[in-house]
């Protein structure tokens, strides 16, 4: 399996896992949303679920629940700033389309 996140994603979540002062690391999943279908979801974790995968990247937990990781496979995480604007981008190999207006994704 194959997760990636690039240096300025990690230091942006290690940024707020110790501004939140605990938690395991960063879930990255999936959810129905949206005109292409599918959404990311990003949450913070105290505990792993009994279906959970955990990925070490670059110092960061990365957890991806099972029914995720198959959509989620080769992806990588950024974060962006763009002038007054910044967030995390999403490069996910597995996508085939996008909407328009960038909230959701089909496979």
């Amino acid at each position: 399996m194959s997760i990636s996140m690039t240096p300025a994603a990690a230091d942006r979540v290690k940024s707020f896992l110790d501004n939140r002062g605990k938690g395991i690391g960063l879930r990255l999943g999936l959810k129905t949303s949206g005109c292409s279908g599918m959404a990311y979801v990003l949450e913070f974790v105290d505990e792993l679920n009994e279906d959970d995968e955990l990925f070490e990247v670059n110092g960061v937990n990365i957890i991806i629940d099972a029914k995720s990781l198959i959509y989620l496979e080769g992806i990588e995480l950024d974060f962006v700033k763009e002038g007054l604007n910044e967030g995390f981008q999403f490069n996910n190999p597995n996508a085939k389309g996008e909407c328009g207006c960038g909230e959701s994704f089909t496979v």
